[in-house]
């Protein structure tokens, strides 16, 4: 890529993709200043033999990405994407390459120059197996209404997670499917299902918003792609009691700690009537990590907690005794439950994972006890 500062940002972006797509790159990392750097089977390196980038073309690929998320009519697009990144620091969207590829980006300011991160998105949709994941999260898929949680920190692949299920609904049941995202990842094309896709800032103002117009737009499933407001949180709760099946995400390390989350959004005088709505409502949360893996050539595994709510669980959340749900997880195997404990074993027992990886997660020292494992991830 020499001499290439000269030409549009198209064209410069669209090297960049043609490039990253031959040698499988996962991430692209552009800084005036720098050359061009490219994430490969998790190694981060600068692209041989390519030119610095100059403030001028970083700032043009920067506000080129950017229009993705302008709604039309805007007068000038333009300037609303500078206003935005001057006032916020950083504005996130997604992009599709010409051959087809769907890149989530985040252009953001830095030292007082523009730079630009892009991650490349799967080009289809994989199984539950595929991304090692439990197979009984597909019961999640089949509930005519309630709420789900999808839960995990940042970069956990929650979206990922969450898009396997859409499409799976999609594929197996007739509906419609309305999805509020910020930005949108994964193109979903109706199939059984007439899907909508809606992007904020560019199709709706805000997550509260888009939710509350969703209710009057027939929905059967809905999928909130971030959910932290008060506002967001009731119009879903709203939503689940109405007959809509709604996924949702939240930042938290555990099940239980997502349903604690997602009360203590609310004032303490209102939280023991959003317990008793919530115990109605919730049909399942999911948390899930990525952790560094055991075997050479290999990124990361996924290790994850699944509950879903039994009569037990849906009392325990109605009258505060969360702590007790750990306890209904680790009996609750039967009923298609797992600890994150018994994922952890489970990924250490099949060298998927290190020892000092297990343990750094895991609450339980004794984590090898008490479980035997046949061959694979035990079906749930």
């Amino acid at each position: 890529m020499k001499n290439r500062n000269n030409i549009s940002a198209e064209q410069y972006l669209n090297e960049l993709y043609s490039l990253s797509e031959k040698i499988g790159a996962s991430d692209i990392h552009l800084t005036t200043g720098e050359v061009p750097y490219l994430r490969t089977e998790g190694i981060l390196t600068p692209v041989d033999g390519a030119e610095v980038i100059k403030p001028g073309t970083c700032d043009a690929v920067a506000i080129s990405l950017a229009l993705n998320t302008i709604a039309p009519g805007v007068e000038n697009p333009a300037e609303e994407v500078l206003k935005r990144l001057f006032s916020s620091g950083a504005i996130d969207g997604a992009t599709t390459s010409p051959n087809g590829y769907r890149y989530r980006f985040n252009v953001y300011r830095e030292n007082n120059s523009t730079a630009v991160a892009m991650r490349r998105l799967d080009d289809k949709f994989l199984s539950l197996s595929e991304l090692g994941l439990p197979a009984r999260l597909e019961a999640f898929c089949g509930y005519p209404d309630g709420l789900v949680i999808v839960t995990g920190p940042t970069g956990s692949g929650k979206s990922t997670t969450l898009a396997t299920l859409i499409d799976m609904i999609n594929r197996n049941r007739n509906g419609h499917i309305i999805t509020i995202e910020d930005p949108v990842e994964y193109i979903h094309k109706s199939d059984k299902c007439l899907v909508h896709q809606r992007q904020i800032g560019r199709d709706a103002t805000s997550f509260n918003a888009a939710l509350v117009e969703s209710l009057r737009q027939d929905p059967d499933v809905i999928l909130v792609g971030e959910i932290r407001e008060i506002e967001t949180i009731r119009t879903a709760i709203t939503a689940a009691e109405t007959g809509h099946l709604v996924f949702a995400t939240l930042h938290a390390s555990d099940c239980v700690g997502a349903i604690e989350r997602f009360i203590s959004v609310f004032p303490e005088g209102e939280q023991s009537s959003v317990r008793h709505q919530l115990s109605l409502v919730l049909r399942g949360v999911f948390a899930q990590h990525l952790l560094p893996s055991a075997k050479e050539g290999a990124t990361r595994v996924v290790c994850g907690e699944l509950l879903f709510t039994t009569t037990g669980i849906a009392n325990l959340i109605a009258t505060g005794r969360s702590q007790q749900i750990y306890s209904a997880l680790e009996t609750g195997r039967n009923a298609g439950m797992q600890t994150m404990e018994y994922d952890l074993a489970r990924l250490l027992s099949f060298g998927l994972i290190t020892e000092q990886t297990a343990h750094s997660m895991s609450r339980n020292p004794n984590l090898r006890s008490g479980w035997t494992f046949a061959s694979g991830r035990e079906p749930l």
